[in-house]
């Protein structure tokens, strides 16, 4: 699933069949290669829900248990997102040091979060080639 085709869609708790927030934006992981958070629109409950809270990731809504899940800090989440660590828009480098482009959209396994593919303008490179993301650029490895 493309994250951008998941941005905007609502996040609804299933204990109470209520909307607890809107998808804005990923946090990733570089090391495990994974989406390990959500961050969502202001919500009164928490702007942060994580991955592993998630109950379902569908292409019309995420759903979580309840709205009791979200939060607002999250050590490791927090470490992990500011433009420092964005990936979209970033330039993408691979270890030869040759740019490939910039991220355009992240495919997004549904089902475990795992980053499969960095979308850029005219290709994709697999999600098993991502090694770190940084101020400057995300780097992966080179591709043969």
């Amino acid at each position: 699933m493309l994250f951008s085709d998941a941005k905007g869609h609502q996040v609804v708790s299933t204990a109470a069949a209520e909307q607890v927030g809107k998808i804005k934006d990923v946090v990733v992981d570089p090391s495990t290669r994974s989406v390990i958070a959500l961050l969502l629109k202001k919500t009164d409950a928490g702007s942060i829900l994580r991955w592993s809270d998630l109950t379902g990731f569908g292409s019309d809504a995420a759903t979580v248990a309840s709205a009791d899940l979200l939060l607002e800090t999250d050590e490791q989440v927090d470490a992990l997102r500011g433009k420092a660590h964005e990936l979209h828009g970033k330039r993408v480098l691979d270890t030869r040091g040759d740019e490939l482009g910039s991220v355009k959209d992240l495919d997004i396994d549904p089902t475990s979060g795992a980053v499969t593919s960095l979308v850029l303008e005219h290709r994709s490179v697999p999600g098993s080639a991502l090694l770190a993301v940084g101020s400057y650029a995300v780097v992966v490895k080179h591709l043969e």
